[in-house]
């Protein structure tokens, strides 16, 4: 097993072997959303309060679960390419960015199409929407600060302590709706005992959390191919695989 992980951590091994992961991910994630939406949209029953306009929530919190797992392997990543120098654990932090950007813009989003007829408002400073708003802010900062230093290598350690400063921000946004008194409703799936969530609910809410979670190891996988292409670009391996396809 350990030889398995020192050998996907070389480029042109993790290159090779990510191409063929990335085919089963996207058949797993296809498979899991189309699951999900049928449970969510047509299994589910109806909120005695809120109608059919909850159903977003299969959307928006996995997507907002999402913002958080992404920037915590990101700045996990970012660390052991401080530490460790390895190149590829660089990558995937910097490839991971872009796509915590996008759940956390889409939690957003399907946020405030939520909460116009719950709270009368496309948006309030609420106290875990305005956190949220910053960890958006945060994954920009991480892109933009990438792109703006020329040597991948001095880049990859400017986002990754970037990233680390950004982390506490993380239990700030979990923890918001039970520090401060706002209109977000609290943890009904992860609070300790059982779950205040009906279980027709909860299964596509799940599943729908396992669609993304695929959803982003495809695209985390298809971005760092292309991150390491450009940084191998001028190895042997990569010249002899060009070579291949022309």
């Amino acid at each position: 097993m350990l030889h398995f992980f020192h050998k996907l951590a070389s480029p042109k091994h993790f290159y090779r072997i990510s191409g063929n992961w990335i085919p089963w991910l996207g058949l797993a994630c296809f498979g899991f959303t189309l699951a999900g939406l049928y449970e969510g949209l047509l299994v589910a029953p109806t909120d005695y309060q809120q109608g059919d306009s909850y159903r977003i929530m299969f959307i928006h919190v996995p997507a907002a679960w999402m913002s958080l797992f992404i920037y915590m392997v990101m700045a996990g990543a970012g660390v052991i390419g401080l530490v460790w120098r390895i190149k590829l654990a660089e990558i995937m932090a910097i490839s991971s960015a872009h796509i915590g950007a996008s759940f956390t813009f889409l939690a957003l989003i399907t946020g405030s199409i939520w909460g116009k007829p719950m709270w009368g408002a496309w948006w309030v400073w609420d106290a875990r929407l305005t956190s949220e708003l910053i960890l958006l802010f945060l994954y920009l900062g991480v892109i933009a600060l990438y792109n703006a230093v020329e040597d991948s290598r001095t880049a990859a350690r400017a986002t990754s302590i970037l990233a680390l400063v950004g982390v506490v921000n993380i239990p700030i946004i979990h923890f918001s709706v039970e520090w401060w008194n706002t209109l977000h409703q609290g943890p009904t799936v992860t609070k300790f005992g059982a779950p205040s969530i009906d279980i027709h609910m909860l299964i596509p809410l799940l599943l729908m959390a396992v669609a993304f979670k695929l959803f982003y190891v495809m695209v985390l996988l298809m971005r760092a191919r292309v991150e390491v292409l450009q940084r191998e670009r001028n190895t042997g391996w990569v010249q002899e695989l060009v070579s291949d396809y022309e």
